[in-house]
């Protein structure tokens, strides 16, 4: 099988493009950088092209069998036009590739987000709908994003979408570094009251969900096709226990304090309206996405996944979680 995986160089796409080569597929991934360690794997090319450049999208998509599209702006914070030109303006031109090559399959890695986090979700299943306000730029392109590619699927193609929850694993790069950085710093608050719940997808299942849902969509009548599936570890752990148990095993301390979760909503809306109006660079300090999914209470059914995809968990959260004190560790030494 040819597959094009966009984001290939990222932290679940690159797991992605390791499964796809392994099982003898012929890869080529999407990336705005080089990623010499995954190019050099057996049947695997990279290549620089930006999700806004439709023609070199439209290219890529020529004779592949699959495209898995992964790439995204996924950040609490940053500008408008990039979140949308990203995020949204770039799926439109995966799909249109996909159409304009004959590309019969289109597996879209979604987040659990589009259904916004403003409230606790519990067991959240397919019938929840998506949110009509969100927190972040992320969660709102993602959800446009979204919406556009399970609409796409029909008239020779077939999609699906995939909404995997806090990915976690070794090599993570943007959860694990900052509340390690924060609790060395001594400035990790807890969010709320400790009691939310959160459901954690191991990276590994994140990259075989993908797989799985690609072999399950057989054409734009399979069970599956035109819909969204919650993608996790089915294994709910208290957020901040979790943090607490790999702090402790790094060595580290856990959170300096406790903020109640109306107080941190409102120093987070507060910060972004100051960082909005004097135009301050870099990422605030604490943003409503960060505390949303800190101290609400977030966890899905992958029934239907497991159901529809043949997904299953293959990888537990206290494995990973050693491996990624392990990495950790090897990284500091």
């Amino acid at each position: 099988m040819k597959a094009l995986v966009t984001g290939g160089g990222g932290f679940v796409g690159s797991r992605v493009v390791q499964l796809l080569a392994q099982r003898g597929d012929e890869v080529t991934f999407l990336a705005r950088s080089r990623y010499p360690a995954i190019e050099v794997l057996d049947g695997v090319t990279g290549l620089q092209v930006d999700l806004r450049d439709a023609e070199g999208v439209a290219k890529a998509c020529e004779g592949q069998d699959v495209v898995f599209h992964l790439a995204a702006l996924a950040a609490p914070w940053g500008k408008r036009e990039a979140f949308y030109g990203i995020n949204v303006d770039g799926t439109k031109n995966v799909i249109d590739g996909c159409r304009a090559a004959g590309v019969p399959k289109l597996v879209y890695c979604s987040t659990p987000s589009v259904i916004g986090y403003l409230e606790d979700v519990v067991n959240g299943g397919p019938d929840v709908p998506y949110a009509t306000s969100f927190a972040s730029l992320y969660q709102e392109t993602k959800a446009a994003a979204e919406q556009m590619a399970r609409a796409a699927n029909g008239d020779g193609l077939a999609t699906v979408a995939l909404r995997p929850h806090v990915v976690i694993g070794p090599g993570e790069t943007n959860m694990i570094p900052r509340l390690i950085a924060k609790a060395r710093a001594g400035k990790l608050p807890q969010i709320g009251d400790g009691s939310a719940l959160v459901d954690l997808t191991v990276v590994d299942n994140a990259a075989w969900a993908h797989l799985d849902a690609a072999d399950a969509l057989t054409g734009p009548d399979a069970v599956c096709a035109g819909k969204a599936y919650f993608i996790s570890n089915g294994e709910p752990v208290r957020t901040w226990d979790w943090i607490r148990d790999l702090l402790s095993q790094l060595g580290l301390p856990g959170p300096s304090r406790t903020l109640s979760f109306a107080r941190a909503m409102r120093a987070a809306k507060l910060v972004e309206f100051v960082w909005r109006v004097l135009r301050l660079g870099g990422e605030p300090p604490i943003t409503q996405l960060q505390v949303v999914g800190m101290g609400r209470t977030h966890t899905f059914d992958i029934g239907p996944a497991q159901r529809d995809l043949g997904y299953s968990v293959r990888v537990s959260v206290a494995d990973a979680t050693k491996q990624i004190v392990a990495s950790v560790r090897a990284s500091s030494t």
